[in-house]
């Protein structure tokens, strides 16, 4: 880490400890106090990261680490409790600079601990050149000067003789340590904080999936396989295939807003896999934990589940026009081709995921972070140390794996990737061990995708990706999805610190989503899913736009297309924004559906006082029950059964005005699905 950003992130995690500390102060001594000897350790060193320089905090064997925080004895920790309260209470409630001149308890200040450490120190840490210094005050602290090595070098240094004196001033390797000191020790006190806050809380255990949703990974691995396909699977079976990945991710979405569990492991491993923690080639790597970085989690775990629900949505609706018989050739070949490119933007998301938790898990060792480099989502940028090939005899398992991670690895080659993987499982099931339980479930997914795209190619006859060509979702979806990539180190969800809140407390899930809605509007003008609904409606009528002017063209009929939208700023885009908020029908989105029984019996009760019920839930009720639905055309939507059903009728129904089955709408929706089904009011008592 340059010396800018170290002061940059030390700034940022010096005052996420002062405002956990003072908004806490109580009830961090009351805890503390109340620990066991042992626990007191335990508290101190483990980390909820995967930070090896935080968790090897108190090893002798690092050597110079070990020297530049000397004061922190296991002993003392676990025998007095005033002892590190008191140093909280100094790093808390102090200036960086304070610090860097006074220590807690009369010890020596963080400059005169470094000094006397390279004083005694064999490598005494000076810089050969001479020629840099480093500043710390108030007002620029860590602040570092390099000299031009010219003839009058004494001349220039003389000048800062009076600041070096007063001890303001300190040569380069010296300021360095100071703030790789004050880095780790901040560090560490912010994870200790973190546990005492949640010390009754589960997501201070192991940093995986909730108990109750766990699946070994060696059960989950154990059905990892491809069978062999049929020759050529129906459309339809391929409609039913993406329709369940849509109804995964919005039940995903549902247990984040109601479910405490889901929202903290689904934090934690957004949390744990940041590339941030994977070392750069000095061997340097950004420090792990920051109020910034679980707000940034809870941010991407949401974005992340959201952008999966709107492409498998998006999926469905594509399909479902391949299979209406009166899509004409033209019109099939732009579906077709927006197709292709959405299936390739899916299977890139899923192989992204996949890389994420592999390099940060089981084949951390085998990646580096490319120094002060960012994508355009703002994460940091890594790349492979080795080729694959180059462990195939030594580690077959992480070379199959370490193949699936390759930017050339496409669906169609992941898919004979994964069956060795599969073939090794069942060979030597102690393999499937290594991988931890994100990993398990990036794989599966990774898997669920390439198989799928395999299957539809040749059903549907699916062209070539291109980068050219109906680009319609892809390009918008990537925009959207960097536009809102650039506010997550901008989320502060003061929900969470609240005094005596726990993030696994009652309705705190609901809360925490509340608020990340508030702060996406007050950023963007509109709720993160509705942005990305907003964004697939937008295309879907495009390509209807786009087929009719080609079609009208070939045909040298007038086709008068809609005007063209003028590029908008970002003030223009938000504010129309905010106007179709204002608009926008009084909907739920699909994390506050209602559940079905709630639904059919607002919809079949004959009291005057009947209810209201938005579309979003009574699309979400029918489907609960099995049905698939089908936009047709303007505000049309039919209704399929399953197969289970007696009934084989449609139902299609046109979609009411605000999106709310209301007033003289209710009889009118109950007596057409009693007519069609025989449903009345006692069908649903049950459910």
């Amino acid at each position: 880490m340059n010396p800018s950003q170290s002061v940059t992130t030390l700034k940022a995690l010096h005052s996420d400890l002062a405002s956990k500390y003072t908004t806490h102060v109580s009830e961090i001594e009351a805890i503390w106090k109340s620990l066991s000897k042992d626990q007191r350790v335990a508290f101190f060193q483990n980390g909820a990261t995967d930070d090896e320089a935080s968790k090897q905090f108190l090893d002798a064997s690092l050597g110079i680490v070990y020297n530049i925080v000397p004061e922190f004895k296991l002993q003392d920790i676990s025998n007095k409790p005033e002892f590190l309260l008191g140093h909280l209470k100094h790093r808390g409630t102090t200036s960086l600079f304070h610090q860097y001149r006074h220590g807690a308890h009369g010890q020596l200040g963080d400059r005169n601990v470094i000094i006397e450490m390279a004083r005694d120190s064999q490598d005494r840490h000076v810089d050969p050149l001479k020629l840099s210094l480093a500043l710390f005050g108030d007002m620029p602290y860590g602040h570092f000067i390099d000299f031009e090595p010219t003839s009058n070098f004494n001349e220039q240094l003389a000048v800062f003789k009076p600041v070096m004196l007063a001890g303001f001033c300190v040569p380069r390797s010296i300021g360095e340590m100071i703030l790789k000191r004050q880095l780790l020790i901040i560090q560490k006190l912010n994870i200790l904080l973190y546990n005492i806050l949640y010390s009754s809380s589960q997501l201070r255990q192991e940093i995986e999936r909730p108990k109750r949703y766990e699946q070994a990974p060696s059960a989950a691995l154990s059905k990892l396989s491809i069978q062999e396909r049929p020759k050529k699977l129906a459309l339809s079976d391929l409609v039913s295939s993406a329709q369940d990945q849509k109804d995964t991710f919005e039940e995903f979405l549902r247990l984040l807003s109601a479910d405490q569990d889901m929202l903290a492991h689904a934090m934690s491993i957004w949390f744990v896999s940041r590339p941030e923690t994977i070392m750069d080639d000095t061997c340097g790597h950004l420090p792990a934990f920051s109020n910034n970085n679980i707000n940034g989690a809870i941010f991407d775990s949401v974005h992340h589940t959201i952008k999966g629900a709107t492409v498998w949505n998006y999926m469905c609706r594509l399909l479902h026009l391949l299979k209406d018989s009166t899509t004409d050739k033209m019109y099939r070949s732009f579906i077709l081709q927006e197709t292709s490119n959405l299936c390739h933007l899916e299977y890139s998301r899923a192989q992204a995921q996949f890389t994420r938790h592999v390099q940060t898990g089981v084949g951390a060792k085998y990646f580096k972070r490319i120094a002060n480099s960012y994508d355009s989502a703002g994460n940091a940028k890594t790349k492979m140390k080795i080729q694959p090939q180059e462990l195939t005899r030594a580690d077959p398992h992480l070379h199959y794996i370490l193949r699936l991670c390759q930017s050339q690895t496409n669906a169609s080659k992941a898919v004979e990737w994964i069956k060795r993987l599969s073939n090794l499982y069942q060979s030597h099931p102690i393999e499937r061990e290594a991988l931890a339980g994100r990993e398990v479930d990036s794989l599966e997914y990774l898997t669920a995708v390439s198989t799928f795209i395999q299957d539809l190619a040749p059903v549907i006859s699916m062209p070539a990706f291109s980068r050219k060509k109906a680009q319609t979702f892809v390009l918008r979806f990537q925009e959207l999805d960097v536009e809102l990539n650039k506010l997550r180190n901008e989320v502060n969800l003061n929900v969470i610190w609240k005094p005596k809140q726990d993030l696994l407390g009652p309705e705190m899930a609901s809360e925490i989503l509340a608020e990340l809605d508030q702060f996406v509007i007050g950023k963007t003008g509109s709720k993160m899913r509705f942005l990305y609904q907003d964004l697939m409606e937008d295309c879907l009528a495009d390509l209807e736009h786009q087929y009719q002017a080609t079609k009208a063209k070939l045909k040298n009929v007038d086709y008068v297309p809609l005007p063209a939208a003028a590029p908008q700023s970002a003030d223009e885009r938000m504010e129309q924004r905010k106007v179709k908020e204002k608009t926008r029908p009084c909907q739920s989105t699909i994390l506050d559906i209602q559940p079905v029984s709630q639904v059919f019996s607002t919809l079949f009760n004959k009291s005057e006082a009947r209810g209201s019920i938005n579309w979003a839930a009574f699309e979400g009720a029918m489907a609960e029950l099995g049905f698939s639905v089908t936009p047709k055309y303007g505000s049309a939507y039919t209704f399929s059964p399953p197969e289970s059903m007696n009934v084989k009728k449609c139902f299609t129904i046109h979609r009411p005005h605000r999106c709310r089955i209301e007033g003289y709408l209710i009889p009118i929706f109950a007596r057409r699905l009693t007519r069609t089904y025989g449903w009345s009011e006692g069908t649903f008592q049950a459910i």
